[in-house]
């Protein structure tokens, strides 16, 4: 292995280990509906897509129901 090839494992390597604790955070707030940094910005797109497909997210839904359709 080629010391380039080296360097761009280690270099990945502590990437992928600066990132896990600030993703894992975001992630953990998302699956638990708490307000993010991102929220302002992205939940008005999710409730367009929620709105579009006849999605109601108050509501459960497994993955063998099929929504209302909106006609």
């Amino acid at each position: 292995m080629t010391p380039n090839g080296i360097a761009q494992l280690v270099l990945f390597s502590l990437i992928i280990l600066a990132v896990t604790k600030p993703l894992g955070s975001y992630m953990a707030r998302v699956y638990q509906g708490e307000k993010t940094l991102l929220s302002p910005v992205l939940r008005p797109i999710e409730r367009l897509f929620y709105r579009l497909f006849g999605v109601q997210e108050d509501h459960d839904m497994p993955w063998t129901h099929l929504p209302a359709s909106p006609c």
